[in-house]
C-alpha cells in the first residue's frame, strides 16, 4: 500500500474530503477526521476505529495495524504501517473509520448547539 492508494481509497468514502492537520494531510467527514497520511511519519496513516474494531485489525494483522499510544489509542486510534498493509484490509479500516466518524457528527454537533445555549 503506498501513500497515494491509501489516499485515493479515503478519498472515494461518500462525502469524504481532504484537509490539513499539523502539517500532514486528514480525511474528513462531516468536518470530523477519520483518517491521517503520513502520522507518525512517512509511510504511516492513521484511522479512527471503534476500539472494539481497533483489536479486530490488530489481531488481524499485527504487522500492519498498531494502536496509537496513549489515551488515542485506548479511544482506538489505530496506525497502519503502510508497507505492511495489505488493500483489502486498508479498505475496510477506512470504511469503519468513516462510518464511526459520520455516524457520531449529528450526535456532537447537536452537543457543541446544546452546550452554547446553555451558557
Amino acid at each position: 500500500m503506498t501513500p497515494e492508494a491509501f489516499r485515493k481509497l479515503a478519498l472515494r468514502l461518500a462525502d469524504a474530503e481532504e484537509r490539513s492537520h499539523m502539517g500532514h494531510p486528514d480525511f474528513r467527514v462531516a468536518g470530523r477526521i477519520f483518517a491521517t497520511l503520513g502520522y507518525p511519519g512517512a509511510g504511516w496513516a492513521m484511522v479512527k476505529l471503534r476500539p472494539e474494531d481497533q483489536v479486530a485489525f490488530v489481531q488481524l494483522k499485527p504487522e500492519a495495524f498498531v494502536p496509537v499510544k496513549g489515551k488515542w489509542g485506548e479511544q482506538g486510534c489505530t496506525n497502519i504501517v503502510l508497507r505492511h498493509a495489505p488493500m483489502s484490509a486498508v479498505r475496510a479500516a477506512l470504511h469503519a473509520a468513516h462510518e464511526h466518524q459520520a455516524v457520531g457528527a449529528p450526535r456532537a454537533r447537536r452537543v457543541r448547539r446544546a452546550r452554547g445555549r446553555a451558557t
